[in-house]
């Protein structure tokens, strides 16, 4: 017999979050979900068809479809006549449907890409304004250490936390290196 797998951590109880980590979720579902209703008649008709093209459901009509399409054709289906023995409309078809849902993915994907801009954005902020508050976290830990007499101000890496990050030095930086 096996032992069940036991996890390395237990698994958490949702109640045993703390209140901020329980709001921020709620804020960021509320804020998915007012996006959504704020999303236009077309996007959201482009999401659904996105979504079902994106299903198992869909490959089995088509399968469906094209199997019978195919058979029919051969002249596997006693009784019934060819109407397209060359495939020719067949073609046609697979061609004019894969015109329109590369349009609806595409549709999808752009409103995806704002959506992940967005929170990029939000990202980038939160990570500015934490490297802000740990640099100036950093120096009150620095002069309560001077109060109590331990030395740590000419410790070089306590000195680097202690200045500001220049986002745009950071970004200059970062596209130097690409540029190489």
């Amino acid at each position: 017999m096996v032992a069940e797998a036991t996890p390395t951590l237990p698994k958490l109880n949702p109640n045993s979050l703390n209140r901020s980590l329980r709001r921020n979720i709620a804020a960021l579902e509320e804020r998915r979900r007012a996006e959504a209703a704020a999303a236009t008649r077309e996007e959201r008709v482009a999401g659904a068809i996105t979504a079902f093209t994106g299903s198992m459901r869909f490959v089995y009509l088509h399968l469906a479809f094209y199997g019978a399409w195919i058979s029919v054709n051969l002249g596997l289906v006693p009784g019934v006549p060819k109407f397209d023995p060359s495939f020719v409309i067949l073609a046609m078809e697979a061609s004019v449907e894969a015109i329109f849902l590369s349009t609806f993915v595409l549709i999808s994907q752009n409103r995806m890409a704002a959506a992940a801009d967005k929170r990029a954005d939000l990202d980038l902020q939160i990570s500015l304004l934490a490297e802000h508050e740990l640099t100036k976290l950093s120096e009150v830990v620095v002069k309560i250490a001077e109060r109590l007499d331990v030395r740590v101000a000419a410790d070089p890496e306590i000195q680097e936390v202690g200045r500001n990050v220049s986002p745009e030095a950071v970004l200059d930086e970062i596209e130097a290196q690409q540029e190489r």
